[in-house]
């Protein structure tokens, strides 16, 4: 399947370089086939490329690298700048470019899907927006990573002191680390590609992703238990190179934010629907699943708050309006 995609990829770039006006248009992603990064980004494809041909620009075609073929998530925010990457969809990684992204690195702060489109509108839009602007990226629309869960190799994972030790892969961006760290685990940032052979050859006890992650990377095939903390949600954020997208032809912007965020209920619906198929089939594969000590989870998540209130500008208004928004 993925030598298909690869081989549809390089078919298609040659076809557009045969037109001297072709422009492809580049959005990377770290998702494997069958991710919800993978079936999210072909979906805003598909959308995108066929209001371009309606509006009469069939030399604009966006074309989806999944599988980190474009770099990790690091490496693709460079390239948005560098204008060698069109479109990415980075997640926790986005708190390493401006403070308040950590708002959504506080444990058990977003309820569900719609506490998150309040906390969109509310806050994503008129505050973390423009603090990505500033750094030079523009966010065109607010798709999911998802709920996360624990994988590891060791124990079921039912409090926090039974992730002591624990040898923890985690995304770059410091709120994760000082949380696990707080549970009292080992957490490690990684690049995701990294991943699976790291859990494979026992460098990670474990690791912490969304369940379509989980599954469409294989983990349930190195790792024996799933402890479902949920103890983020992580946004992802369709995102450009600020310069580089405001020189395409407006008509060209225009099509790509509106797909982008005309794609957010496929997302939000797809997301739904692969968080109850895939529980069951990661049982089948011979996953042990467990449920938690949520309470346990939240009292000891109570200096991670603390610390990002203090150290960010603004933090504890933060907090406190998304807390706020999950009342309404």
């Amino acid at each position: 399947m993925r030598r298909f995609c690869l081989t549809a990829t390089l078919l298609l770039g040659l076809a557009l370089a045969a037109s001297p006006d072709a422009r492809e248009l580049k959005f990377g992603h770290v998702g494997e086939p069958g991710s919800l990064f993978d079936l999210s980004a072909n979906h805003f494809a598909e959308l995108a490329n066929s209001r371009l041909r309606q509006a009469g620009l069939t030399d604009w075609q966006v074309v989806v690298f999944g599988s980190s073929q474009l770099g990790s998530d690091e490496e693709l925010l460079q390239k948005l700048k560098l204008g060698t990457a069109d479109l990415a969809l980075p997640s926790t990684v986005m708190s390493s470019v401006a403070d308040v992204f950590g708002l959504f690195e506080m444990p058990y702060l977003v309820r569900d899907r719609a506490h998150m489109k309040r906390i969109e509108a509310e806050i994503v839009w008129p505050q973390l927006a423009p603090a990505a602007e500033a750094k030079g990226y523009r966010i065109l629309a607010v798709w999911e990573n998802g709920f996360r869960h624990v994988t590891n190799n060791r124990r079921p994972i039912v409090q926090p002191a039974d992730l002591q030790g624990l040898k923890l892969r985690v995304p770059k961006g410091k709120w994760r680390v000082k949380m696990f760290e707080l549970y009292g685990a080992s957490p490690s940032p990684m690049s995701f590609s990294e991943v699976f052979v790291a859990l494979q050859t026992g460098v990670m006890d474990g690791q912490e992703n969304p369940l379509a992650q989980i599954w469409s990377a294989r983990f349930h095939e190195v790792q024996s238990y799933l402890s479902l903390t949920g103890h983020v949600y992580t946004p992802a954020y369709v995102t450009a190179g600020a310069a580089a997208f405001a020189k395409l032809p407006a008509e060209v912007q225009r099509i790509l934010e509106q797909a982008a965020r005309d794609t957010q209920p496929f997302v939000y619906e797809t997301a739904a629907r692969l968080d109850q198929e895939l529980l069951g089939k990661l049982r089948q594969a011979g996953m042990k699943v467990n449920e938690i000590d949520r309470e346990a989870f939240v009292a000891a998540s109570a200096p991670v708050y603390a610390a990002f209130a203090s150290e960010v500008p603004g933090g504890e208004e933060l907090i406190a309006k998304a807390r706020a928004l999950a009342q309404r």
